[in-house]
């Protein structure tokens, strides 16, 4: 079965600025998942309340509208090789919000480390999206949602499980030196991975048309769907994953930060496994499978509503966490294969940006509510009342747009 693993790989034994490409990520992603163990283990250590933990989520996704804003208008003056690097080096700049969180315990400090990460992450989102319609063949572009579904996961994958074991035995000054160090890799690896770009003539872009403003009235039925796909699973998903550490502080009171970090590992993990097993060939038609993507949806809620189940068995709450990314991010595999595959180079940019700010407007309303909801009748009545409501109404969508 051609997957979209074997696709990755076969892409990058073509392409050497992608292989560069993607060492510069993993980089980077190592240090950001360790600043993020950093944050969610200072707030636990510091006994914050449910509210707050939650609100730590929605402060790591608002801000990214207003970076897909930055993002799609800079890509449109700017090669987007030179807007990542611009990212990682305002990534770089912007530890010193830890560190000063650290220094004078200070929880918005520590929450506006994720505001920061959240912006940087909406400005680079579309300049990825464009390097890869540019650089890559419409055959290769299963390797490019393989590459994003990678860079997605290990942006704490590495850097959580390496958290997990430093957090609590290396002083967090140690830790975040460590994050500085990742990103200065990281904009060295960019800065050979534009000279590679260039060399290897794999690049379309010095012929391409400048990316051009996107309007919905003038889209397809189809391009339509495929902006609504990652929105969707913002608004199913976004409720379970910011009560994750108080559904951790609830299930084990007495070590919640003992058992959060291994289930933010378990998460990525199953972020990381479940897109690459898909058929790559396939990949197109399950965009408009909306029983797939339902049931997907549906058993990632399942899974987190089965959590507290688990209270007195740790591997099977990290079994449950693990099954419910690994089918939410089939949705997140077929939303950015779609992105790529229905818009032409002129507009990904603007369509990747776009469907970002989508996605950041619905996490950041769930989220609100989630958190509303929580302090008021606790974790799991927040997720069952929000999650619930909400999947009924991208069930609702899918079929408008089928």
């Amino acid at each position: 079965m051609n997957t979209l693993l074997a696709a990755l790989v076969r892409a990058l034994r073509a392409h050497r600025w992608l292989r560069l490409l993607l060492c510069a990520f993993v980089l980077s992603s190592l240090g950001n998942g360790l600043t993020q163990v950093l944050i969610f283990g200072q707030l636990l250590r510091w006994q914050a309340s449910p509210s707050v933990l939650t609100l730590a989520f929605l402060f790591a996704t608002l801000p990214g509208f207003v970076g897909s804003l930055a993002g799609e208008k800079l890509c449109r003056r700017l090669s987007p090789l030179h807007l990542l690097v611009l990212a990682e080096a305002l990534g770089l700049l912007a530890l010193i919000l830890p560190l000063l969180g650290l220094l004078h315990h200070s929880i918005f400090a520590l929450l506006m480390v994720q505001s920061v990460e959240a912006m940087l992450s909406g400005l680079a989102w579309p300049a990825l999206a464009l390097l890869f319609k540019r650089g890559l063949s419409s055959q290769e572009l299963p390797a490019a949602t393989a590459m994003e579904n990678v860079i997605f996961a290990s942006q704490v994958l590495l850097g959580t499980g390496a958290g997990v074991l430093l957090f609590g035995r290396l002083s967090p000054f140690i830790i975040l030196g460590i994050d500085a160090l990742s990103f200065l890799g990281a904009i060295g690896l960019l800065a050979l991975t534009a000279g590679a770009f260039r060399a290897g003539g794999a690049t379309r872009e010095d012929r391409a048309a400048p990316p051009s403003a996107l309007r919905w009235a003038a889209l397809s039925r189809r391009q339509k769907r495929s902006l609504l796909i990652l929105p969707s699973l913002a608004a199913v998903g976004s409720p379970a994953m910011a009560l994750l550490p108080a559904l951790a502080q609830q299930i084990h009171p007495a070590d919640a930060a003992g058992l959060a970090l291994p289930l933010l590992f378990a998460r990525s993990l199953g972020q990381l496994c479940g897109p690459l097993i898909l058929n790559g060939d396939k990949l197109s038609g399950y965009a408009g499978k909306n029983r797939l993507l339902l049931t997907c949806l549906a058993l990632f809620l399942a899974a987190y509503g089965l959590l507290p189940t688990a209270a007195a068995w740790a591997p099977l709450a990290l079994a449950l966490i693990f099954i419910a990314h690994l089918a939410s991010n089939v949705v997140f595999a077929v939303g950015t294969f779609s992105l790529l595959e229905k818009f032409p180079a002129a507009t990904v940019s603007g369509a990747s940006a776009k469907a970002w700010r989508w996605q950041a407007l619905t996490a950041t309303l769930a989220t609100a509510v989630t958190a509303w909801l929580a302090s008021a009748w606790g974790a799991m009545q927040a997720l069952y009342s929000v999650s619930l409501c909400a999947l009924l109404l991208v069930a609702a969508l899918f079929l408008r747009f089928r």
